[in-house]
């Protein structure tokens, strides 16, 4: 018994710890010109070695078993989660949009590594060990050479609205202050995101200045560029990353940051019968990472939910329901 489970111990133990100094070394300011932790190589190479790893540590009797080479993998990925969550090295915002790549890349580094061993019946070769285990920092270099392509997007949502137009245009300017309990977001409120408490414009008009003052100290400037009353209303959206709290958003995502920005957003009311009026609500935004297929995904969603939230907000105002 004692020859499964030593082998086990290790299994866990140092695909952990090698997790952890990857995680400081690509964190490290004096080397962040070669190695970035929002980057292909850490999120893709490091759980593939973390997967590998645990397979070559592990017990070939247990190796055979393909429901352990694909899940054992997983254990040292939730035993680093929560390390880095209890020392505050990462935010449970980021763990959750990466998790599952985290997930699937460490089964795939385990299969590998399986694949080899059973072959072999021993231990996976040193050399190839060690190539696993250094891949992430040959690649991170590599992958700063290639030029950043920061990427527009756009997030679309509506709603319909049975209330006449002046009362939804007369929200739409000025959103009151929300109550917690009127607060509809779901993803926001699951990563952990500020939620929307009011918006203030000083002008109806072109030129027109806008507050949209969300908790945790989060507040975007509006500049209002294109208006028609009744119609539309666009503006200029800047956040200030050095006016938010740290603790308001994990460096990874904060927006107006490195990786994240949104940069505008338009209100749209279209009438679609003598009672009901369309709400159109757009926003774009950039994304700067090497890994943009991935992560506008997550940040549509984002904003997507927090549109969706404020949305709701003013159909039930206009519609008599808050």
């Amino acid at each position: 018994m004692k020859r499964l489970w030593r082998p086990l111990l290790f299994s866990i133990a140092i695909p952990t710890a090698y997790a952890l100094l990857m995680r400081i070394l690509f964190g490290l300011n004096p080397i962040r010109d070669f190695v970035e932790v929002m980057s292909i190589s850490f999120f893709i190479t490091v759980p593939f070695a973390i997967g590998y790893m645990t397979i070559a540590f592990s017990a070939l009797e247990r190796v055979r078993k393909l429901h352990y080479r694909i899940f054992a993998p997983w254990i040292p990925i939730f035993v680093f989660l929560a390390l880095t969550l209890m020392l505050s090295i990462e935010g449970w915002a980021c763990w959750l949009m990466i998790l599952p790549v985290f997930l699937i890349f460490a089964s795939i580094g385990g299969m590998v590594a399986g694949a080899r061993k059973i072959r072999r019946a021993d231990k996976p070769g040193r050399l190839q060990l060690s190539l696993v285990v250094l891949l992430p920092l040959l690649l991170a270099p590599l992958e700063k050479l290639l030029p950043l392509l920061p990427a527009r997007y756009e997030a679309y949502t509506y709603t319909d609205i049975h209330a006449p137009a002046s009362l939804i245009w007369q929200n739409v300017l000025r959103v009151r202050t929300i109550p917690e309990a009127a607060d509809r977001g779901t993803l926001t409120r699951l990563l952990g995101f500020p939620r929307p408490i009011r918006a203030e414009l000083n002008y109806a008009g072109v030129g027109g200045s806008r507050e949209a003052i969300f908790s945790k100290g989060l507040v975007f400037q509006e500049v209002v560029h294109e208006y028609t009353p009744r119609e539309k209303m666009a503006f200029s959206i800047r956040a200030d990353p050095h006016t938010i709290p740290s603790t308001t958003m994990d460096e990874h995502v904060i927006i107006g940051g490195k990786y994240f920005n949104v940069l505008d957003g338009t209100y749209r009311l279209e009438q679609r019968s003598d009672s009901v009026y369309r709400l159109h609500l757009y926003s774009h935004f950039t994304m700067n990472t090497s890994f943009n297929f991935y992560a506008s995904w997550w940040a549509c969603m984002i904003m997507k939910d927090i549109q969706n939230n404020i949305l709701r907000v003013i159909q039930t105002r206009c519609e008599g329901k808050l």
